[in-house]
């Protein structure tokens, strides 16, 4: 994201002027605007006109306007931010207090305003802005006639393709038609490698199946780059990496992300810090119960007994209207950090948000045993 103008007190009110440039900034976006902000961006309304005539024409006028943001909704497919709420800004097309929805795009500037630029939001801003966190992988999760394409950003999982085809089983007289329509398969995977993968951006792209369709896609890919003389592929060969995988299902992203030969690749971004310390959490869950907990009201005791060594949270938690409730959780994380804890915040859309979501969203590895957390109603 790029950061025309700067012009905020910490902790105070204040504005920013950005520039989302790619999908990963969306996201972005939408974790840094809250109900109650305002948003000031260029937008496409209807306008009806009086004609001559006396009959009325609907003609799109372009109008600059800001909306005290009542609702943020994140397209994903798009991806688009929809914010809702309600005109704040004199202009001859549409009243004060008229409601509007502003759609954000990328490359489309916008200026947000905040009554508070609260730690949270500063730091999001900051990530946002750094390109140098951008480091990015591609995976491929394929079984025999079904394949996924993610791309894991620093904050956000997308599928970006699914591919499937239907292939005959291998024995008998099919055996001609198998070969042929796994060839279709490879060929349908390839294309979608060519369309949705940037090796500007990707670091390395991890092939995962189960068996031994990964090995017969790569020697596939190879071969064909070779012969069609796919310079982007031929170049970036060194970036393929296998990995086994039980499925060519989402589910089985987790597992690809944990394999050791994927883990040293990328053990720089956020996304492989969340999933050792997700891992590093349900260990301690199972082998010492006593130094793990989870849920709001545990994880609140703990913190008051001096106890949380690493606080696992989802970035959900602070997209909370109600500002108390979001207000708490800052306070929460700045407080375990004060204190020399580690905080991972987790994205809601990556895998292993999704996980910790279905925990509370809240949990936490302890520096001591509290046995008696057992007996305190969650």
């Amino acid at each position: 994201m790029k950061l025309v103008r700067r012009d905020l007190v910490p902790n105070g009110p204040g504005s920013v002027k950005v520039i989302p440039e790619e999908d990963d900034d969306m996201w972005h976006a939408y974790n840094l605007i809250c109900v109650g902000d305002s948003v000031l961006a260029v937008t496409i309304r209807k306008v009806l006109r009086e004609k001559a005539s006396g009959g009325r024409d609907a003609e799109r006028v372009k109008l600059k306007l800001e909306i005290k943001v009542e609702s943020v909704d994140y397209d994903k497919e798009g991806p688009v931010l929809r914010i809702r709420g309600k005109n704040i800004l004199e202009n001859e097309h549409v009243k004060i207090g008229q409601f509007h929805t502003l759609e954000i795009e990328p490359h489309r500037p916008f200026v947000l305003r905040k009554d508070i630029w609260d730690s949270m939001a500063l730091d999001v801003l900051q990530q946002a802005c750094d390109p140098s966190a951008s480091a990015d992988l591609a995976v491929i999760l394929m079984q025999e006639g079904l394949a996924h394409l993610f791309l894991i950003g620093k904050s956000i999982t997308t599928t970006r393709s699914r591919i499937e085809t239907s292939i005959p089983r291998k024995h008998g007289p099919a055996i001609a038609g198998y070969e042929s329509a796994l060839k279709k398969f490879f060929e349908n995977v390839l294309q979608a490698l060519l369309k949705h993968i940037d090796f500007k951006v990707v670091r390395c792209v991890v092939i995962a199946s189960p068996g031994f369709t990964k090995d017969q896609f790569r020697d596939y890919l190879l071969l064909e780059a070779e012969r069609r003389q796919l310079r982007s592929i031929i170049e970036n060969k060194s970036r393929l990496i296998l990995a086994h995988s039980t499925s060519g299902y989402k589910h089985s992203l987790k597992e690809v992300l944990d394999a050791p030969s994927v883990m040293t690749l990328i053990k720089d971004t956020k996304a492989a810090q969340e999933v050792r310390a997700l891992k590093d959490f349900f260990n301690m869950l199972s082998t010492d119960a006593a130094r793990a907990c989870y849920g709001p009201k545990h994880v609140e005791v703990a913190h008051e007994r001096m106890a949380i060594q690493t606080l696992l949270i989802t970035d959900s938690l602070f997209k909370n209207s109600d500002v108390s409730t979001r207000q708490k959780y800052i306070k929460l994380v700045e407080s375990v950090k004060d204190s020399g804890g580690t905080v991972h915040i987790f994205s809601s859309m990556h895998v292993s948000g999704e996980q910790l979501a279905q925990l509370t969203g809240i949990a936490a590895i302890l520096r001591f045993p509290l046995p008696d957390l057992e007996d305190i109603e969650m």
